[in-house]
């Protein structure tokens, strides 16, 4: 029998696993941008979203519907208009130092080698450069680059920049891995085959994350829970969806399981309608492609 899924009952619900303490709190958080000479832009209404120690959480929604301003905000890098953050129980204030944030966008030095731009992240941290090289090598053969430490970023291809990318983040042992569009840049096969990694590393320690993505597939296949942003301005947060695949996963191989059709299904009934308000162009009663 199928088992079916029920979004939130109101926007600002916020389920999450039983048992785990919170990793992350975002209550009734709002997010505004001033602009000079414009009335002041609400990016994104107050809404609530839970992220459990150990849980993972991907976010979904059309473009520009604020999902990276709610990294953002968890991250620390800006400052809500009202609401309330807390990383672990305690307010956040300033910076999250308890996260690593993963960009869209290559961060790596291209001055630096693979084994320095993963290293140089325990060194600014006062690791002494030794340590720092061993354990950036250790990181380095976790993601399948052992051979790769002495190449520059431009002499790897896009798919080694992210697994280089990835140690540099993970060396750092952060508690709550924030990624917004991580893999965004790549082919779909390599995508798929970061994904599989990524699942592979989360499963060591189980670190809370949160991950951002337009990819619906890519939001199942990784995730504990996917959660809906509504179409902004003023977004917030419309359907809290659990993910009941068994784990481990392959990031390729659970796109072949029924199951894994039924929720896309469910989802995408909800999605759809949110993706379709950001283009002009469709007209009522036009099929979406997913």
């Amino acid at each position: 029998m199928e088992t079916a899924l029920r979004p939130s009952p109101a926007p600002h619900a916020a389920p999450a696993a039983s048992g785990a303490p919170l990793a992350v709190a975002l209550d009734d958080v709002s997010i505004s941008f001033a602009m000079k000479g414009q009335p002041v832009f609400k990016a994104v209404a107050p809404t609530s979203l839970h992220v459990r120690e150990g849980e993972f959480v991907a976010i979904v929604g059309p473009t520009g519907c604020g999902k990276s301003t709610l990294l953002n905000a968890t991250a620390g890098l800006l400052k809500p208009a009202g609401g309330k953050v807390a990383i672990f129980g305690e307010p956040l204030v300033g910076l999250n130092a308890q996260a690593g944030y993963l960009f869209q966008q290559d961060a790596l030095m291209p001055w630096k080698t693979a084994l320095d731009n993963v290293a140089i992240a325990l060194e600014i941290g006062g690791t002494p450069r030794a340590r720092a090289l061993e354990q950036a090598q250790e990181w380095l053969t976790k993601v399948g680059l052992g051979r790769f430490g002495e190449r520059y970023p431009h002499q790897l291809s896009g798919g080694q920049r992210k697994r280089v990318g990835l140690a540099q983040v993970l060396v750092r042992d952060p508690k709550i891995l924030l990624m917004d569009e991580p893999f965004g840049p790549l082919d779909a096969q390599t995508r798929q085959i970061m994904g599989t990694l990524l699942l592979r590393l989360w499963a060591q320690d189980r670190k809370a994350v949160l991950f951002v993505t337009h990819d619906l597939e890519e939001a199942i296949a990784l995730s504990d829970r996917v959660v809906i942003m509504s179409a902004g301005p003023e977004a917030r947060i419309i359907g809290d969806f659990p993910i009941d695949l068994a784990r481990p996963r392959d990031a390729s191989e659970i796109r072949l399981d029924p199951r894994f059709h039924e929720l896309h299904r469910q989802i995408w009934n909800q999605l759809k309608a949110e993706v379709a308000k950001t283009y002009g162009d469709i007209t009522e009663g036009e099929e979406i492609a997913p």
